[in-house]
Order: C-alpha cells, then structure tokens, then sequence
C-alpha cells in the first residue's frame, strides 16, 4: 500500500469513530484531532522509520490526542451523549479512565468499518444537494483533497470549498451519525453513496494527475467502500452489486492501459491476455446477483457494456451492435453528453468512421464538452479514419490543448504525428 492511499485510508478510519465519540457537532474537531496524529506520524516515521504497525501506532497518537482534548475541554464543549455522561462522572481521574475506554471501543477494527459506513449515510443526508454530499464523502471518507474534488466533478477549487463548508455545517447540526438500521430514508441516501464511490473510482481510472496515468489506489479503494456496502444487508441492494460488477470489470483492465512507460493504451491496442481473469470473474457473478428484481440502473448499464468488451475474444470480435444498444437504453435513463459520446465512438466501430462523425456531431449539449479533450479526440480519430488528416490535425490540436495531465498530453501528441505520418 502506498504512503498516500495508506494515509488517505486511515485519516478517514480516524475521522469517522472520532467523530462518533466527540459527536458530529465536533466534525472540525474529529477532522483536526486526525490530522495532528497523521502529521505526528509523517514527522517521526522521517527520522526513526515506519514502526512494524503502523494502523495500531495511530490509533494509540489519535487516542492520546484525543484524551488530551478531552481532558482541556471537558467543561468548555458539548461531546457526544455516552461521553459527556463519563466526563460529568465523579472524579476527573476516573471520567477520563471511563472515556479512555470508549476510545478504545471506538477505536477497533470492527467498529472503524461501521463508522465509516455511518459517515458515509451520515454525508448523504437528504436535505443536502447532491453534488454537496458526495463532495463530504470524496473528503470525509475517502480523503480526497479539495483539488481532487474539484477535478472530479470538473469544478474550481473555491466552489467545492463553498460546497464543504455547506455540507459540514448542515452535518455538525444533526443529532448524531446516521444509524444503520434506520431504513427511513435509506435508500435516498445509499444512491448519493454510490455515486460518490463511482466518482472516486472514475478519478482513479482516468487519473487528471501528472503523476500517474492510472491511480490504482483510488480504484481499490472504491472497491474496498463498495465491499462494506455489500456486507451490510440494508445497502447490498441490485444497484450496489451492479456497481461492484462496473468496478471489477473495469479494474480488470487496469493493468494493461498503460505500456511500460506509463503511456494511455486504448482498448484497442491493449493486451488481453494482461486483463485480470479472476476480477472478470468476479465482475459476472456481480452482475448476475444485480439481477435480482426489477431494478434498472445506470451502473447495470455501464457493468453490462464493460462485460461486453470483457467477454469479446479482440477488439475486432466485440458485439458492438449490443453495445450500441445499451447506449441507446443508458441515453433514456441519463442524456449526459459524455454518455452519447461513447456511443457515437460505438457506432463508429460498427457502421464506420463516416456514421460516427454523424454520431459525434449530432451530440445534445455539445457545448458541455467544450473543455473535454476526449470529445476533440474522438472527432480527430474518427476524421483521421475518414481519410481527411489535415482535419483530424486540427481536432487532436483542440485534445492537446484541453489536455488535463501529462499521460493525455503525450497520447495526443502521438496521434497529431500519426496524423502527419
């Protein structure tokens, strides 16, 4: 596991039962508390080295920071229900014994998964607009920077600042984290949920960073948060299994999208016999268990367009009138731009480059992609295949200069030089 997603994982291990123990009117606290023990740590891990376990040697930092708050503002600050009852106890030296052990619980492995699932309800709750709640969790859960937010939903940095602070003064306000087994307003919640997960794996998948083409730690965690989902009865609905097949079938291929230099590979040009076959697996049985009922999602369509490239012998021997046609379904359930993208580039392999430029210009809500350098791609490879590479020039040009990191950019270069060849 590398630093960063170690890191990431464990802030939002911390943040959650902090949370729970200080209450959620205390969130700054909680995130403030978590964030001295990681620092604490990158500070002494630089001089002495990483201790053998790294997991236990926080929570004993978070859990000294945190008697140490509680030992300063125990008359001051109004903390969760079962810990302000320990405090008011007699005896300071006795209360802070007593609350020294509900960290403790607080603290295990066991109730750290059942927090973080409660944060992730706790963020989506549904006075709170979409995009705000899966901002909270992008941060709260998973650890994401504000400028990971803000390329993940393709905004700037201010407005997904604006949008944290919303969201995390609607959630001090609340009683407490939300509970489980209050089936209420569950499944409202449960799909701001999986939409922040599919973002998360998205950023991963496509990575804007400079640093990697692929973030293979962002992906895994994805998969990781929609384990637990899985493993709580309430959240293990059709929709949650369909999102785990999406992510295992994507996950599949992550190996084989970058050629040994790093460099994008399309999913032509990729090696299948690299592709994960335990993942594909993994994914069809997923898929067959989001059968279940009459329950129809975006994530179904997604996971079965993925299963199709996933089952197809080469690129050349993909159903893409299937796939067409799962475009055609998914467009009625969400007329996203990028959606009918995708499907023109489908057209274009099974009717010809011709009929996919016819695709790509027939596009609702063009404008929306003005700043999407795939969408100028897609133009240049289908023009180029037309045989006009003077044009095709011009629209790998436009990709370039929209490109959002350095793998992006070097692809497109090396389709403006095909261009010239």
């Amino acid at each position: 596991m590398g630093d960063d997603h170690f890191f990431r994982h464990e802030a939002a291990l911390l943040v959650a039962a902090l949370t729970r123990v200080f209450g959620v009117q205390n969130l700054a606290l909680a995130e403030d508390v978590a964030q001295d023990a990681l620092c604490r740590a990158l500070e002494v891990w630089r001089l002495r080295g990483a201790p053998d376990d790294p997991h236990a040697w926080l929570v004993r930092t978070a859990k000294n920071r945190a008697l140490d708050v509680l030992r300063r503002e125990r008359t001051a600050r109004t903390f969760a229900p079962e810990i302000t009852r320990q405090l008011e106890s007699d005896g300071a030296t006795q209360s802070l014994e007593s609350a020294s052990r509900l960290l403790d619980a607080a603290l295990d492995p066991l109730a750290l998964h059942d927090d973080v699932l409660r944060m992730m309800f706790s963020c989506c709750q549904p006075r709170l607009a979409e995009e705000v709640q899966v901002a909270l969790v992008l941060q709260l859960v998973c650890g994401f920077s504000v400028g990971e937010i803000a390329r993940a939903f393709l905004a700037g940095e201010a407005a997904i600042e604006k949008r944290l602070v919303r969201g995390k003064k609607q959630l001090q306000a609340s009683r407490a984290l939300f509970e489980l087994k209050d089936a209420g307003d569950f499944a409202q919640r449960l799909l701001a949920v999986q939409r922040a997960l599919y973002l998360l794996f998205n950023e991963g998948y496509h990575s804007a960073s400079d640093d990697a083409s692929v973030r293979v730690e962002l992906c895994e965690e994805a998969m990781r948060l929609t384990s637990l989902l899985l493993a709580q009865p309430l959240a293990a609905t059709p929709s949650t299994h369909a999102l785990a097949a999406l992510f295992c079938l994507h996950a599949a291929r992550l190996n084989a999208r970058t050629d040994l230099a790093g460099n994008l590979l399309t999913l032509e040009d990729q090696e299948r016999a690299q592709w994960n076959q335990s993942l594909i697996a993994e994914g069809f049985r997923q898929l067959a268990a989001s059968a279940a009922g009459d329950e129809l999602t975006l994530f179904h369509l997604e996971a079965a367009i993925a299963a199709e490239h996933a089952r197809a012998p080469s690129h050349a021997e993909t159903d893409w009138a299937a796939i067409v046609r799962l475009y055609d379904t998914l467009l009625t359930l969400d007329t996203s731009p990028v959606i009918a993208l995708n499907r023109a580039v489908a057209v274009a392999q099974l009717e010809g480059p011709l009929r996919g430029l016819l695709a790509l210009r027939a596009l609702p809500h063009v404008e929306r992609l003005s700043r999407y350098p795939f969408y100028f791609a897609a133009l240049g490879e289908l023009t180029l295949r037309a045989g006009d590479s003077h044009a095709a020039h011009g629209h790998f040009s436009a990709a370039l200069a929209q490109a959002r990191s350095a793998s992006e950019r070097r692809f497109f270069e090396g389709r403006l030089a095909a261009c010239t060849h």
